[in-house]
């Protein structure tokens, strides 16, 4: 007997909403084939760590330069209490610097070679022209005032960092492009106090839906509507069987967004959905038949290629799967 899973594990608003996925019947005779109206739209992954040092102000440079239609930032808090842009624990992981982020003020942070991991090919350009770790201001006054830009909230306590947050989008009068995402939920609890933060529900609570309804039990809980989810198109998954005696374990590798799930997210009205991890042709041409509305994607520079070569509309089985156009 199943008794438990476990995901082995990371606005477009009014007036700013990220293109989405329309489907309009096909004209064919065997019924089985729908026609996609539009694409889903880029989002730059950590500002496109494909094709730049993640979360750099030249990162994002690059993302707006290959026309990402939206910008996923990484924040964590410095000593000094400034948001910044970073994501790993410890600064060694991509850096010529070590120890926590909260070590650092945002001074001694700017003056961190944040590309100093970045490998091109066999080589290491950012070495020799390093890239400081920016702030959150830095980077909202580095991009268009009309692009979308998805924070994700790293570190903990929650309460220091929402509130600082929230004091630059305010004086950056920038909530109205700025969506809060998190894999804490301690993010979504404080930013709640902040009613006009827009928030991703809970991964828990996207996870543990998409598990229930592949494991057939049904769509129970379908998302409020104005619901903003995110989650990984394919991911490593654990299945765990508890025995009397022990426990049994399989690891799969699943794809979480398919025609089930997503008719399922879709229950209530304007309910937006982006699948994490889209980095190929294949993954991006199955997103757009699923109807996802937007897709996060380390090259922007890549992937921006992918969707100009997608001619509209675009065939796809019910399935998920693509056709021929």
């Amino acid at each position: 007997m199943l008794s438990s899973v476990r995901l082995v594990l990371s606005s477009w608003i009014a007036g700013l909403v990220l293109a989405g996925c329309s489907f309009t019947p096909a004209a064919h005779d065997d019924h089985t084939v729908s026609r996609v109206s539009a694409l889903p739209a880029i989002i730059a992954h950590r500002g496109g760590t494909g094709d730049a040092p993640e979360n750099t102000l030249e990162a994002i440079r690059l993302s707006i330069e290959h026309r990402a239609d939206a910008m996923w930032l990484t924040v964590q808090l410095s000593k000094d209490g400034v948001p910044v842009l970073y994501r790993p624990a410890d600064l060694s992981a991509l850096t010529d610097a070590k120890g926590p982020v909260s070590a650092y003020t945002a001074a001694e942070l700017a003056r961190v070679n944040a590309g100093w991991t970045f490998r091109d090919g066999q080589a290491y350009p950012y070495r020799e022209h390093p890239s400081g770790i920016p702030t959150l201001r830095q980077a909202l006054r580095a991009m268009p005032a009309s692009m979308p830009v998805i924070l994700d909230m790293k570190a903990l306590p929650a309460g220091p960092q929402t509130q600082a947050v929230a004091r630059v989008l305010n004086e950056e009068n920038a909530w109205q492009r700025v969506s809060i995402y998190s894999t804490e939920a301690d993010y979504q609890q404080s930013f709640a106090a902040y009613p006009q933060a827009r928030l991703f529900e809970s991964r828990d609570a996207t996870r543990g839906r998409l598990a229930r309804v592949l494991l057939n039990q049904g769509c129970v809980d379908a998302p409020a509507e104005h619901a903003m989810t995110a989650f990984e198109l394919h991911r490593p998954l654990m299945v765990v069987e508890t025995f009397t005696l022990g426990e049994g374990r399989s690891n799969v590798q699943a794809t979480l967004w398919t025609p089930a799930t997503v008719a399922c997210f879709r229950q209530k009205p304007d309910v937006r959905i982006v699948a994490i991890a889209v980095n190929d042709t294949d993954d991006y041409r199955t997103a757009a038949c699923l109807g996802i509305d937007a897709v996060l994607a380390d090259s922007p520079a890549k992937m921006a290629a992918v969707k100009e070569g997608i001619a509209l509309p675009l065939r796809c089985g019910r399935a998920g799967a693509t056709g021929g156009q």
